[in-house]
């Protein structure tokens, strides 16, 4: 394999006359052999991606003061904000890129927020840039809409109902939306990746990368590289959809490094399972196959016993060890930065 499949969803978000179930087919055959795939025919308007791409580059270039009053610190529980190059471990090495955590905008007398639910509240926003909250929020619902779209595929390709997902899992998703600078190798370290191997959470990652490159993904042979598509979002399969087909779809690793000569962009969305929902292996006809090579962090995901929010906490204790003793773990559990700025 030299590049990953590519995949018109359009049928299912409602675009063109296709057969929803060959959408489905073709997306079971990429999430069996290598569980990631380019998603083109989405509907995601290419202008409102635009804008979510020049708002992530004029937050990074914002003074570090101006960064620094929405930074993670500042959120709390919640979970959103800045942190700086480094600030994120991967495998506990820190990663060479910076970050901006976002995710759904809950008000603060959401029950969950009162109730000082992680990874639950208001987005940060920087005041120096007005456009961006309801650039961030209207992109939000969009991916959110693809996300339900792109599950409803999945369903199908497993011979499900088109609506299992949302009836099982997805009825109330938790969406996260991240943006990422990597700085290119020679200015972070060559010796540092910018973020190192690693599988995502969840259900589904929808990602958007900007021109510059950098993404590896391993495939049945080895390491592949992914270059950017103009108008596709790379799509990858996170833990969980591994954990429901019993490793018939794969949590695939990836990593990322920035060998150009500018820094690399690139906007993640994750659409995964209900905080509370406990993710249960589907009742699948055959046996599931052998593993292809050890998980990453040899993690036994059919050993996991719990509500997906619990799964998700235990691996932020990972990826932020001091924000999480300090938000979640530290005095004051009422919810510092729950009411927000």
């Amino acid at each position: 394999m030299d590049e990953l499949p590519v995949i018109d969803v359009g049928p299912l978000v409602g675009r063109g006359d296709g057969d929803p179930r060959a959408v489905g087919a073709a997306i079971d055959a990429a999430c069996r052999e290598v569980g990631f795939f380019l998603v083109t025919g989405h509907g995601v308007p290419p202008e409102l991606v635009a804008r979510v791409e020049e708002g992530a580059r004029r937050l990074f270039a914002l003074p570090e003061r101006a960064k620094a009053a929405v930074s993670m610190a500042v959120g709390g529980r919640a979970w959103r904000g800045w942190f700086p190059l480094g600030g994120e471990l991967t495998a506990g090495v820190p990663d060479a890129k910076e970050g901006f955590y976002l995710g759904a905008e809950l008000p603060p007398d959401h029950p969950r927020v009162r109730a000082g639910v992680p990874l639950h509240g208001p987005n940060l926003f920087p005041a120096e840039l007005p456009d961006l909250r309801p650039t961030v929020l209207a992109y939000l619902d969009e991916m959110t809409r693809l996300g339900h779209a792109l599950v409803r595929g999945v369903a199908l390709g497993l011979g499900l109902e088109a609506d299992w997902f949302e009836r099982h899992l997805t009825g109330d998703p938790t969406v996260l939306l991240r943006f990422f600078r990597y700085p290119p190798a020679r200015d972070a370290g060559e010796d540092r990746w910018g973020v190192g191997e690693h599988t995502d959470y969840g259900l589904l990652t929808i990602l958007h990368q900007d021109g510059v490159g950098g993404l590896q993904v391993h495939g049945p042979d080895g390491w592949v590289t992914v270059p950017p598509r103009p108008g596709a979002f790379v799509c990858n399969l996170g833990d969980m959809l591994e954990r429901l087909t019993r490793g018939r779809y794969r949590s695939t690793p990836h990593r990322v490094r920035n060998d150009g000569d500018t820094d690399r962009l690139s906007i993640p969305f994750f659409f995964d399972p209900a905080w509370d929902a406990e993710v249960v292996p589907i009742p699948l006809e055959g046996a599931p196959p052998a593993p292809r090579r050890p998980r990453w962090d040899g993690a036994d995901l059919e050993a996991f016993e719990g509500t997906y929010g619990e799964y998700l906490l235990a691996k932020v204790r990972r990826v932020f060890p001091d924000l999480f003793a300090a938000a979640v773990e530290g005095e004051g559990r009422g919810s510092p930065g729950a009411d927000g700025p």
